[in-house]
């Protein structure tokens, strides 16, 4: 699919920072209940489908590993806390041989809280990601969207969207968000 035939850029997040690092905040709604969006976010086998592969003790304080396919990069990370099936909280940390086969930012530590409100039939989720380098929360808030875009995807039985192109459409709004931060 070709970047003109991608849907409009409806914006799911909004940026800030916070003490001088990137915050990047998705938003949306998705026609499920709040157990199975739960399980789509936790599961190792239902993350693969829609983010990346997870390997290692989920519990409270365990250690994992993780490949987002899509970034080609690998991360190592810790479980702080989880709320089944209200709120999760995860620190990962791109490893030094992604960050040297890669294009990206060095590695930091990244703050990922991801917080479930049931309504009726469906869920609200909304992730907030924190720690990246103020000048690359654009990138990031583009590429969490994508993430959210194959989460909604990936429930609704769809194949994902093509991420290249999703990115091409995605990337200038963010960008007009980040130059708003102050």
């Amino acid at each position: 699919m070709s970047s003109s035939t991608s849907p409009p850029a409806r914006l799911l997040g909004s940026l800030r920072s916070a003490d001088g690092k990137g915050v990047v905040r998705i938003e949306d709604r998705y026609d499920t209940k709040i157990d199975d969006l739960w399980s789509a976010i936790t599961d190792p086998g239902r993350v693969a489908r829609w983010y990346g592969r997870v390997d290692g003790d989920l519990q409270p304080g365990g250690k994992f590993r993780l490949y987002v396919g899509d970034a080609d990069s690998d991360h190592v990370g810790r479980v702080e806390e989880c709320e089944p099936p209200r709120r999760l909280r995860v620190t990962t940390r791109e490893t030094d041989e992604s960050y040297q086969r890669g294009k990206g930012v060095p590695p930091y530590d990244e703050v990922l809280e991801a917080t479930l409100t049931a309504d009726g039939d469906q869920t609200v989720l909304v992730i907030e990601v924190r720690g990246m380098p103020l000048d690359a929360v654009a990138y990031y808030g583009a590429g969490w969207q994508i993430h959210a875009e194959n989460l909604a995807a990936y429930l609704a039985g769809r194949e994902r969207g093509d991420t290249e192109a999703r990115w091409v459409v995605l990337v200038p709004p963010y960008q007009d968000l980040a130059a708003s931060i102050g």
